[in-house]
């Protein structure tokens, strides 16, 4: 009896280690998640241009009025958890696509781009965040990180797309040259792999910052790219063995072509067809979401420079799986046309001089706010045409 009970006690220590280590699980990397779901319609969005449909039916603007009333109610667009403060709002977001699920019986996937990397927008102003790598920004990353974690595990059955820090992997290619970069790099290396590593979850599907054409698609940029990648998901690994993505979230905020640009070094097609052969070699099955929401416009000359809030820009092809290669899950609506890309204001603390270029629309407010001419230009400008609704 006195082996009995210490077999028992064996037993119950090992069965105490086993419930007490977390099971590590991977997220989707080989399937499209997008393939037979609705595109989930973001409440934040659609309370924001339902204001601007207002403004412009006072207008007696009613032909972009009944578009924009589209836009509001039609067109899935990504979900910005941009800070702390917006973590526990994730949960909102995935309860109301649960609901939006049991009552239409249509199955929904629920885009966030996760967006508050420390030290984030390094190479520029205009976006720059709450976090940084001098005041403990990697502990409180970590922190945010598995705030949304917690969140999206409250609804394992709702399908979650994440785009993962737009930009990142463009400056950290690019910009070591700018010493707030150089300074931040392997933080961010480090806190990129923590977020892939962390996310790993069965209903959620990682696209990692794939910036876009004109700036990693050259000769000199798409190799490093790919070596970039690869480095951060071997240190994903380490800290959890199944960590994975599904590949790479290309041209979000930006104005890049897909299979209809010829100018080079702006069409996203041709960059993820180079890309994604350099992905391979290094074991990487990577598939791509491509930001379309203001590619409207393809007839306008190309800059570098030409990023923010963008003149000549359009809302451009409606969210789809319809793409023109097996390699592209979908067609994204990442940035949500109509918040701005950054202040014009040159006395602002967050001005960037790519604001105030010829190519922007000017006056514009911070970025992230409402910027009602820009959305009536997108409008006016979409290409195909919003369709309307009364």
């Amino acid at each position: 009896m006195k082996h009995f009970h210490s077999l028992l006690a064996v037993v119950s220590a090992v069965c105490t280690l086993v419930s007490a280590t977390p099971v590590q699980t991977s997220s989707i990397s080989t399937s499209n998640p997008f393939k037979n779901l609705n595109f989930f319609v973001s409440p934040v969005y659609r309370e924001e241009v339902i204001k601007a449909s207002i403004t412009l039916a006072k207008q007696g603007k009613w032909d972009l009025a009944s578009r924009a009333n589209y836009v509001a109610t039609k067109v899935g667009t990504f979900l910005w958890v941009s800070d702390t403060a917006t973590v526990p709002k994730v949960a909102d977001w995935l309860k109301e696509a649960s609901l939006l699920e049991k009552l239409t019986g249509k199955k929904q996937v629920v885009e966030i781009q996760v967006y508050n990397l420390p030290d984030r927008d390094c190479s520029a102003k205009a976006s720059a965040g709450e976090l940084s790598y001098a005041n403990g920004g990697e502990a409180k990353y970590q922190a945010f990180i598995q705030g949304i974690v917690s969140q999206i595990k409250k609804f394992p059955n709702i399908r979650v797309v994440i785009g993962l820090e737009t930009d990142s992997i463009g400056n950290l290619v690019t910009n070591l040259s700018v010493e707030k970069c150089a300074n931040a790099a392997e933080g961010q290396k480090r806190s990129l792999a923590y977020a892939i590593a962390s996310l790993q979850l069965p209903n959620v599907a990682i696209y990692a910052d794939g910036a876009h054409a004109g700036w990693l698609g050259w000769p000199s940029n798409i190799g490093p790219t790919a070596d970039l990648i690869s480095e951060i998901l071997t240190k994903a690994k380490a800290i959890n063995p199944k960590a994975t993505i599904r590949g790479l979230a290309t041209n979000v905020s930006n104005y890049n072509g897909l299979g209809n640009q010829p100018q080079m070094g702006y069409d996203e097609l041709v960059y993820v067809r180079n890309l994604q052969p350099l992905l391979a070699a290094k074991g990487i099955d990577a598939h791509f979401i491509v930001d379309q929401g203001r590619s409207g416009n393809q007839n306008s000359t190309r800059s570098g420079g030409d990023w923010c809030n963008n003149k000549y820009a359009g809302f451009g092809t409606l969210p789809t799986t319809n793409t023109p290669d097996a390699l592209v899950d979908a067609i994204v609506w990442a940035k949500p046309g109509g918040e701005a890309d950054g202040t014009s204001d040159p006395t602002a603390a967050r001005f960037d001089e790519a604001c105030g270029s010829e190519t922007s629309l000017k006056p514009a407010p911070e970025a992230g706010t409402w910027f009602q001419a820009y959305f009536e230009q997108l409008l006016v400008n979409a290409n195909p045409k919003i369709p309307k609704i009364l």
